[in-house]
Formats: C-alpha cells, sequence, structure tokens
C-alpha cells in the first residue's frame, strides 16, 4: 500500500512520497506511485484546495483524475512538512504563467513532474533560486530526428549526428529532459527557446549556450537516479541576472 493513514501533523490520508538521494544539500526529492486504493481517494481529496479540486474533474478520464489528486495531495504532504503545516492549509498559489509557488513569505520553491504513473516532486531551500524538474522513460518513441531540428541547437545536432539512430533517441531523450526542467525553472512551458539553449551531456550536465534567462552563467543540472529505465533532471536557476 503505497498511502500512510496519517501524515505527522495529523493529517487525513495522502500520498506516501519515498525520498530519494539528492545532488544538491539545499535541494530534496521525493518518489511517489501515484495509483491509490478506491477508499483513499475522498481522504486524499480532502486535503486539497477548492480550485484543485475543480481542476481534477476538468481531466479526461477516472484514472488520470486520480493521478492528480494523489499527486496533488502528495505534493501538499511534502510541502506541510516542510513548512510546519497541515496539507491542506499549504499556501499554493500559481504565479506568472501559470506556475505553482508558495505564497509571501514563504520562499521555499517547488516543482513537480509525472511519468508512467509516478510523481518525483522537488523542493529548493535556496532563496533568489528556482527548481524545474522532468522525467522520461528512456523507452519512449519518439520522432527523436524531427524533434532534434526543432529543439536541438546546431552544436547540440553535430555532437549526436554519428550515433546510431538508438542511440540518438536516447541522446535526444536526455537533452530534453534538461530543457524541460529548465522551461519549468522560469515558468516558460513549451514557450522557452529550446533551439537557443544548449546542453552538454557527455562530459558533463550543464547549460553551455543561451542567452538571458538562460545564461549558462545562471543555471545548475543535475541528473537523478531514479532508475534505469527512466531519464530525470533537476535544474536550478538563479533569478539574479
Amino acid at each position: 500500500m503505497s498511502l500512510s493513514e496519517i501524515d505527522p501533523y495529523g493529517n487525513a490520508a495522502a500520498a506516501s512520497p519515498r525520498a530519494l538521494s539528492s545532488p544538491e544539500e539545499d535541494l530534496r526529492l521525493w518518489w511517489c506511485p501515484l495509483e491509490t486504493r478506491d477508499d483513499a481517494v475522498p481522504a486524499l481529496r480532502a486535503v486539497l484546495s477548492q480550485d484543485e479540486i475543480e481542476r481534477s474533474e476538468r481531466f479526461g478520464t477516472e484514472a488520470l483524475r486520480r493521478r492528480y489528486v494523489a499527486g496533488r495531495a502528495a505534493l501538499r504532504a511534502t510541502l506541510g512538512r516542510a513548512l510546519g503545516v497541515a496539507a491542506a492549509s499549504v499556501p499554493i498559489l500559481r504565479g506568472p504563467r501559470g506556475r505553482p509557488m508558495l505564497a509571501p513569505p514563504h520562499t521555499l520553491d517547488f516543482n513537480v513532474t509525472h511519468t508512467e504513473g509516478v510523481a518525483v516532486i522537488a523542493h529548493l531551500a535556496r532563496p533568489g533560486w528556482r527548481v524545474g524538474i522532468d522525467v522520461e522513460s528512456i523507452d519512449r518513441e519518439v520522432s527523436h530526428d524531427a524533434l532534434a531540428r526543432k529543439f536541438l541547437t546546431a552544436r547540440e545536432r553535430a555532437a549526436v549526428a554519428s550515433l546510431d539512430d538508438d542511440a540518438r533517441r536516447c541522446a535526444f531523450l536526455r537533452r530534453w529532459t534538461c530543457k524541460e526542467a529548465m522551461s519549468k525553472a522560469t515558468g516558460d512551458g513549451l514557450s522557452a527557446p529550446f533551439r537557443e539553449i544548449g546542453i552538454d551531456v557527455v562530459r558533463d550536465f550543464a547549460a553551455v549556450e543561451g542567452t538571458g534567462a538562460y545564461d549558462p552563467a545562471r543555471w545548475t543540472l543535475r541528473p537523478v537516479a531514479i532508475g534505469k529505465r527512466l531519464a530525470a533532471t533537476v535544474a536550478l536557476w538563479s533569478r539574479a541576472s
């Protein structure tokens, strides 16, 4: 069973995240299965805000609705423990461009990614910085060459040109987790200038091309170990230019 009946602050059942090894001292990571028992769903919904409940109801299938509820309850449980408040009392706001954030004066930043029925949650306790995280299945079939032309820099495309087809697919997915994590940290999402952001994943995980918010000097990228068939990256962004 992936649920705890009571969290440390007396809340009703919430998804029980499992702590992951973190590559940074002020970064906390959790792995959370999103499959839930039927009888656990009402208690999970009980810690959500009205806005979150309404958003869950907009998902097209019951499975997606339940996964959203479980993931949001898990996020609230981790944030509640960090802040020392009940999960239902965590003051989550939708910031500019819809990026979730804690209401001031809280400075803890957070981000969540989902794949294959699990969520990975990240907290960053570094004032002036934001965190983004992305995870992809290495087995995912994508039109990698077409996507590379659209989303990779010329330097990145040259770096993978001599690889065989499957290696190019894996190389694209590895870079994509970095760029997606970065776009989630800034809040730009799919409007980020992906084709101008260059990533080195061979010698080190590092941004090596980019301007403005994506100036490499403002970024720290770290791989996250969560299994042989999943590739995850956490991106830490300094908001100071």
